[in-house]
């Protein structure tokens, strides 16, 4: 995945996706850079308009979420109420369960 983001990132900054700069990139995040996917993927994006690409995408999820807070924020606030233990010892024996 870090090969798409690198040959994202150098489109995106006007640079050439080819071996060297990808290579560069993929090394200066801190991963190791396997050379045969670094010639894999230029070659696979040889034909690709990467513009084209990205606004053919599918929409991601994230995207989708600020929508759904704003919705949530326009919506009366509910309370909630959180059941706390009555004690220490109710507390105890709900953890103790879980190590059977």
């Amino acid at each position: 995945m870090e090969y798409v983001y690198a040959a994202l990132l150098l489109h995106k900054l006007d640079k050439e996706v080819n071996e060297a700069n990808l290579s560069s990139v993929v090394k200066a995040s801190g991963a190791e850079v396997n050379e045969a996917q670094v010639k894999s993927l230029v070659a696979a994006l040889a034909d690709v308009d990467i513009n084209e690409a990205v606004k053919a995408a599918p929409v991601a999820v994230a995207a989708a979420a600020p929508a759904a807070d704003a919705a949530a924020a326009d919506a009366p606030a509910k309370e909630e109420k959180k059941e706390e233990p009555k004690n220490e010892e109710a507390a105890m024996e709900g953890l103790s369960s879980l190590f059977g």
